[in-house]
């Protein structure tokens, strides 16, 4: 069965905002599909699945396009085939109704969220998250088995943006609250999914950080001044806003000395915001380690309204820890959103990174069509795939391939939305070549909406 496009035509007597229309609208059925057609060949070696999330209200317009319940689309693919399509909500406490704010104690109720941002897997366990709740786990085929809180030891919310360290497998995460402090406490999980460390980080307010980075030897957490708003989250709003007297730092934590209490050193930068880092790696300076972090820079982030996003351009902080300063710079002037690289490459120097970018860099609509784009930088260079006039592509996941030594050696994935057709699609694309046609495309039975992040879970 196919999902309903028009949302229009379920509230006629309103005008929707941008997230309730065109293919940010919701999808309303849960659908499967079996034996999908292929165009073109599926890498035999591709052998798992690919899952995204995304915002998709079950019950009306949401304030914001954050807001929404969370929905994953998943692909199975197998020996050269697509075995299947499916569609899920997260079926999360927040789905069923149950209030965010406990009233019998006052406090949030981290059991409850909308696991809507991204879904990762560590240690053998996929689990759906959001940044202000306890992520939700749920299984290969898209079911949900509920809230998880490494066995009670996770007392603060987790990031929808943890990362693994590529040399010990450990999960590093943080969660920031919006009360009282700690506003924001740092974690992390061995290899075997153990919380082994809990610490807070002194920030001076409830700063909204979406994202972070590790590097070797430090974690890098983002002090900018989007704030938690309670009169707007008392209003039913949008509860961040731009704060002009906030400042904006970036502190460095050893992650060793975080183990025996150390706090980070901060260091003040321009003011700004940052939804998503691409990856950060340290070398040895004169007199001091020097860190290096990469991540999309948006001069504001909604000042002056909560639909404002001012453009993300890729952006480099160079951290002297031996001299005190930081050096920063802009790396290029394309718009873009959703950076991914090669994992192996977490916390260590990479190459290459693979992002979102407008079709037409003149074009800031909510519904413009869209490209991905590949950064080399180390020459500068940057190449394009374009899906077509109308399309829109998502977040690009990369997947090494077999016995790949190389950084850009492997695939892509991505679903893609042509506006024109209403069609969605499953795209594999050769990460090398990125201009050339995609090597398999995938028909899938059903509108798959704009999203947020996701992942492959390889067998």
């Amino acid at each position: 069965m196919t999902a309903v496009d028009d949302t229009a035509t379920e509230h006629p007597d309103r005008a929707l905002p941008f997230h309730m229309t065109g293919n940010y609208a919701p999808v309303l059925d849960e659908v499967e599909a079996v034996d999908l057609p292929v165009e073109g060949a599926l890498p035999p070696e591709l052998c798992g699945r690919y899952v995204r999330n995304g915002a998709n209200p079950k019950h009306g317009p949401t304030a914001h396009w954050f807001a929404g319940d969370g929905m994953l689309h998943g692909i199975r693919l197998r020996d050269g085939r697509a075995e299947w399509y499916r569609n899920r909500w997260v079926r999360t406490r927040a789905l069923e109704g149950a209030p965010r704010l406990d009233p019998t104690t006052g406090t949030m109720d981290l059991t409850v969220g909308l696991a809507n941002t991204h879904v990762v897997r560590h240690a053998g366990r996929i689990l759906a998250l959001e940044e202000g709740s306890f992520p939700n786990e749920v299984t290969g085929e898209l079911d949900t088995l509920g809230p998880y809180d490494f066995g009670g030891l996770l007392r603060t919310p987790c990031t929808a943006h943890p990362h693994v360290c590529a040399e010990t497998g450990e999960m590093h995460f943080f969660g920031y609250q919006l009360i009282a402090p700690p506003f924001v406490t740092y974690h992390v999980a061995d290899a075997d999914g153990n919380l082994v460390h809990s610490q807070p980080i002194d920030v001076p307010g409830p700063t909204m950080v979406h994202d972070f980075a590790i590097s070797r030897n430090y974690a890098i957490f983002l002090d900018m001044p989007v704030v938690f708003d309670l009169d707007a989250a008392l209003r039913g709003d949008m509860p961040f806003g731009w704060d002009e007297g906030y400042g904006a730092r970036v502190g460095l934590l050893h992650r060793e000395r975080a183990r025996h209490g150390e706090q980070p050193r901060w260091f003040d930068v321009d003011p700004c915001y940052v939804f998503h880092v691409v990856n950060a790696w340290d070398e040895p300076g004169v007199h001091g380690d020097v860190v290096h972090l990469d991540a999309g820079r948006h001069e504001s982030m909604w000042r002056g309204g909560t639909d404002r996003f001012e453009p993300s351009y890729l952006h480099r902080w160079r951290f002297d820890l031996g001299a005190g300063v930081v050096h920063e710079a802009q790396l290029d002037d394309v718009d873009h959103a959703f950076p991914r690289i090669d994992d192996r490459r977490t916390g260590l120097r990479n190459r290459f990174a693979w992002a979102v970018a407008p079709r037409d860099p003149s074009a800031r609509g909510a519904d413009a069509a869209s490209v991905l784009v590949k950064y080399d930088l180390a020459t500068g260079a940057r190449t394009h795939h374009d899906a077509g006039p109308s399309a829109a592509v998502g977040e690009p996941v990369f997947v090494p391939a077999a016995d790949a030594s190389g950084e850009d050696e492997g695939w892509l994935l991505t679903y893609v939305h042509d506006d024109a057709t209403g069609r969605s699609s499953f795209v594999v694309l050769d990460a090398r070549d990125l201009a050339a046609a995609p090597v398999a495309t995938v028909a899938l039975p059903q509108r798959v909406p704009r999203g947020f992040h996701g992942s492959w879970f390889a067998d």
